[in-house]
């Protein structure tokens, strides 16, 4: 049986139970339960503290979880990415009061205030910077204010709260994060694992694009192919009127608007677009 951690709270939690129902998962998960039995699937769903899951499959207790980027390297457990599901992007970067720091290097000799103490540790030493580190559970963006720290490092989706906090970025970005998949980094890949990650890959493709059809004169149906070229080749077929085809294609979802315009423009007619819930490619 595969055991799987899956974050019970923060921004992870909802998106991945989503995913994994979406991948034919947890259909009779309740939100409060620790423990899920998948016996349809042969899988065994563990609910964890996010920042738990990459130690404990690095241990070898539980075969897959699925984390975010900076819990995985700040936990430096062994563990190793599988796959990232592109959901819960953010990035870990540096702040200071407005004007007091400009550079990296002035960061020696100052006190960081940060959560994740594992990522600004290793940061700073490759960086070549002599700073102490102060870790904190949460709400780092006070520490400036509350006189522990000179500045801090935290993940941030918009940075809207260090500014609220007189707070500016500084410099690139020290890390960017999203979900991942992440297994123990000496586990062999098993039919089991191979077939959990291909489920997941699929709704992530299936959300990615959608289906469009179309009819289309035969005179400009190689520049309609050429238009929605589809993953291997897209599908024509004949229609009653010999002179028109029936084409069907996967389009990137984000594209199929222009796409719709560039076939209309074509002379192609009856365009439909559907959305796809799963697929396997």
């Amino acid at each position: 049986m595969l055991r799987v951690a899956v974050p019970n709270k923060g921004q992870l939690a909802e998106p991945a139970r989503q995913m994994l129902a979406e991948a034919g998962y947890l259909r009779n998960a309740g939100v409060r339960d620790l423990v899920v039995h998948d016996p349809e699937n042969d899988v065994e769903f563990f609910f964890l503290r996010p920042r738990d899951i990459a130690i404990y499959v690095g241990e070898g207790t539980l075969d897959l979880g699925v984390t975010g980027r900076d819990m995985l390297l700040d936990s430096r457990a062994a563990a190793t990415e599988v796959v990232a599901l592109g959901f819960a992007p953010s990035t870990f970067r540096l702040a200071a009061p407005i004007g007091k720091i400009s550079s990296v290097a002035d960061l020696n000799g100052l006190r960081i205030a940060t959560s994740y103490s594992g990522i600004l540790e290793d940061w700073l030493t490759k960086q070549g910077v002599s700073a102490r580190v102060v870790r904190l559970d949460g709400a780092v963006e006070n520490a400036v204010a509350l006189g522990v720290a000179d500045a801090v490092a935290d993940v941030v989706a918009t940075g809207t709260t260090l500014k609220r906090a007189g707070l500016e970025v500084i410099g690139d970005p020290i890390l960017m994060s999203e979900a991942l998949v992440v297994r123990p980094s000496d586990a062999i890949e098993t039919p089991a694992v191979e077939t959990f990650v291909r489920r997941l890959h699929g709704v992530m493709v299936a959300r990615s694009y959608v289906l469009v059809d179309y009819d289309i004169p035969n005179g400009v149906l190689d520049a309609a192919c050429a238009i929605t070229p589809g993953i291997e080749s897209p599908t024509v077929s004949s229609l009653h009127d010999t002179s028109w085809s029936a084409v069907r294609a996967m389009v990137p979802a984000l594209d199929v608007h222009h796409i719709m315009d560039e076939l209309y423009g074509l002379g192609a007619r009856g365009i439909l677009v559907t959305d796809i819930h799963a697929c396997r490619l």
